[in-house]
């Protein structure tokens, strides 16, 4: 099925999404945090709940999945290539966001095709995040289109120096199962005979976006003094499947100007599982 490249530009009316918070701190749960986390985890800290800024992506899913439908991709060939979320302010600690997602582009990459689409969430009417999305369909490539665009303010891993921190964290065996209930309800983090029917024998594997959320989670706590308000942008790309009871390692590297160099990987195996990561701290 050939994606309809006339699809590039199309934007979606705005779709609302009304939160409290208990839908923060089943996040916040989602992506690893514990009780040394509480601002995240309880409504009635002094300060009021705190929000991790990579739940940015969840208001986002429903335009998301619009735009993909307009595409005409097959769903079941989708593979999510990379994230970005950048703040322009503080998350509330409940109301109702508005977003509208724009597909910007189709890109050729020979066997895949990417398609990249941009969100814009408001609340009241004032920008408070936007999400970058970079979305892989198997088998869609070779139709003479354009070819990606580099990210340019994706950094490099320093190669000459260690990293600045290490931060290992393990994922529970529930961990997909958990992340899920945040609205990602593919039946690839959950179903080990469907996981298993698309490749992965081993069983169902963690949402990338949980693992994105496990390495900004370290950055939050080694650079941000555990203030997640001070994380602006935050951006990888996935390389590897990571499964639920396995152990994340991030690494941070300091470049400088509030910019942060990253990757992830998981202990005990070779390749990185999150590449092209970067953070901007305030």
């Amino acid at each position: 099925m050939a994606l309809d490249l006339s699809s590039v530009g199309f934007t979606t009316e705005p779709r609302s999404y009304t939160y409290d918070w208990k839908t923060l701190a089943l996040y916040a749960l989602g992506i690893g945090a514990k009780r040394d986390e509480l601002d995240y985890l309880y409504e009635g800290t002094n300060a009021g709940m705190n929000v991790y800024p990579t739940f940015a992506v969840i208001p986002a899913q429903e335009p998301l999945f619009e735009t993909l439908a307009r595409t005409g991709g097959n769903f079941a060939m989708v593979v999510h290539g990379g994230q970005k979320v950048r703040t322009y302010g503080p998350i509330p600690s409940a109301g109702t966001l508005t977003t509208t997602a724009t597909i910007r582009g189709i890109y050729d990459m020979k066997k895949l095709a990417q398609v990249v689409i941009d969100t814009t969430t408001t609340h009241g009417g004032e920008r408070i995040f936007e999400t970058t999305w970079s979305i892989f369909f198997r088998g869609e490539g070779g139709f003479s289109g354009p070819r990606p665009v580099a990210d340019p303010d994706e950094l490099s891993i320093p190669k000459d120096r260690e990293p600045d921190f290490t931060y290992a964290e393990a994922t529970s065996p529930e961990q997909a199962l958990l992340y899920r209930l945040s609205g990602d309800y593919n039946p690839l983090h959950a179903d080990p005979a469907f996981a298993a029917s698309v490749g992965f024998a081993q069983g169902p594997i963690l949402h990338g976006l949980c693992t994105y959320g496990y390495a900004a989670r370290a950055v939050v706590r080694h650079l941000c003094g555990g203030d997640a308000r001070r994380l602006k942008a935050f951006a990888g790309q996935f390389r590897k499947p990571v499964w639920p009871g396995e152990t994340i390692v991030t690494q941070g590297f300091l470049m400088g100007d509030g910019k942060v160099a990253l990757q992830a990987s998981v202990q005990g195996k070779p390749d990185p599982v999150l590449t092209g990561a970067y953070a901007e701290i305030a």
